[in-house]
């Protein structure tokens, strides 16, 4: 195995480089395709989120991928590279593994626990498969973080533990009160649309906000949200929710009615400057509270400065997480990321020989062969009945001479240190390199092919 991450976090990175880092969702595709047309790397995966940037890869150079992947996340990113470097982060092959299966169970989260992660890494393999640039290597180390994310949630405590983000953040502005009693009654304005921004939709209508504005540039997603949230079933429908889908250039005004404003979005720039905070207010006598929740930032951090605004951002929160208590059942998370770590390299490590297993079959089948088209030339007077009977004959005996070999070297090949039995075998046997790569390759095609819906 020879996976390769590099990234940076809140937890290795200041806020502000990582919101110069970000990605813009447009530019995921174009890191992916960049990533494996470099040498080094066949196989490439960006995982993208409000806190962290990271860059999957299966590489066959362990320095130059480091350089390589580095490079790609600040040129596409639009920081510097020498700004980066300091806060990067670079984890190889088991290592590599255990870091996105802590990921997966939000142990590496700023709310440790919180389950949104899983939706992250499906949508970061998604995108892999969309670009076709996650190989056998990805969709196995991503599945199987999916698989061992739920299973962490199921199997312990940790969700008692973890919140998600918008909770959070609502916690924050919320101070010492509980989010039901301080949100209830309010008028609320979102901004945005999308997973985050329909997240914080739902906690807010279910907490008791008793407006709600939804802003996006697509107006027609801002109507679905709100169709979704007021529909019979849904959590506004008995509450009587008042909610309404605006245009964008309706923020400003909206921010004269609203006691709280929630945003996250994908904008490259400010969405909410200071000044409109700040002319909303001048007529009001009461405070607004402002949620960000995108990354790079949607709203202007002057309004920190600003007497009636309680602003909580991305950076707020890091701070306001590193305090925050974790739960007895997160060394068992930790037991079951150890556990899960181990059986996938074994899974690797194992099917790492299968094509040298397969090819040293083939050739014993095909000396079986032509051992029994020679002794046709020797002796045409078998029958049918006494041919099939030495063929058969033949064929078990190399069955049971390869029988216990080929099982203990897959036994020894799942062991860590064990990837040489697959060379030893090749040149033990004197396998062709190019029989054996066939193989591989015709795994990889069968392997595109179940993945095909």
């Amino acid at each position: 195995m020879s996976l390769l991450v590099v990234g940076l976090s809140h937890r290795s990175a200041p806020v502000s480089v990582l919101e110069r880092a970000a990605l813009a969702p447009e530019a995921r595709g174009k890191l992916l395709q960049d990533a494996v047309s470099a040498e080094p790397a066949t196989e490439a995966a960006v995982l993208s989120t409000c806190n962290r940037i990271e860059l999957y890869a299966d590489v066959d150079k362990f320095h130059a991928g480091v350089a390589e992947l580095s490079t790609l996340l600040a040129r596409h990113g639009g920081a510097a590279l020498e700004e980066l470097t300091p806060y990067l982060y670079v984890h190889y092959e088991d290592r590599a593994v255990h870091h996105l299966f802590s990921v997966a169970c939000g142990l590496d989260s700023m709310v440790i626990g919180e389950g949104q992660i899983l939706g992250q890494i499906k949508d970061a393999l998604a995108v892999a498969q969309e670009q076709h640039t996650a190989g056998r290597l990805l969709n196995d180390l991503f599945q199987q973080a999916l698989r061992v994310g739920k299973r962490a949630h199921s199997e312990t405590g940790i969700d008692k533990a973890g919140q998600s983000l918008v909770t959070f953040g609502l916690e924050q502005l919320a101070g010492g009160a509980g989010v039901d009693a301080w949100a209830e009654g309010k008028r609320a304005l979102v901004i945005g649309a999308g997973s985050m921004s329909s997240l914080a939709a739902t906690t807010l209508v279910r907490a008791g906000v008793a407006e709600l504005a939804v802003a996006n540039r697509t107006v027609e997603r801002a109507e679905r949200l709100v169709q979704i949230l007021t529909e019979p079933g849904g959590p506004g429908a008995a509450s009587g929710l008042r909610a309404r889908a605006v245009p964008m250039t309706a923020v400003e005004a909206e921010l004269a009615r609203a006691d709280v404003v929630v945003s996250c979005t994908g904008a490259a720039g400010l969405v909410l400057g200071a000044d409109a905070v700040a002319a909303a207010l001048a007529d009001r006598t009461d405070s607004l509270a402002l949620l960000d929740l995108a990354m790079p930032r949607d709203i202007d951090a002057a309004i920190h400065r600003i007497e009636a605004a309680h602003l909580v951002d991305i950076e707020s929160l890091a701070d306001a997480s590193a305090d925050a208590p974790m739960a007895a059942d997160v060394d068992k998370v930790r037991g079951i990321v150890s556990d899960e770590v181990a059986a996938f390299g074994a899974a690797q490590r194992a099917a790492h020989i299968t094509p040298t297993v397969v090819a040293l079959r083939t050739m014993a089948a095909d000396v079986v062969t032509g051992e029994i088209a020679r002794l046709d030339g020797r002796l045409p007077d078998l029958d049918d009945k006494q041919r099939a009977e030495i063929t058969q004959t033949v064929r078990r005996v190399v069955d049971k001479l390869l029988h216990a070999p080929t099982v203990r070297v897959k036994q020894l090949a799942s062991e860590p240190g064990g990837a040489g039995y697959a060379d030893a075998l090749r040149e033990l046997f004197d396998l062709d390199p190019q029989t054996v790569a066939a193989v591989s390759r015709a795994d990889t095609r069968d392997a595109a092919r179940e993945r095909t819906p």
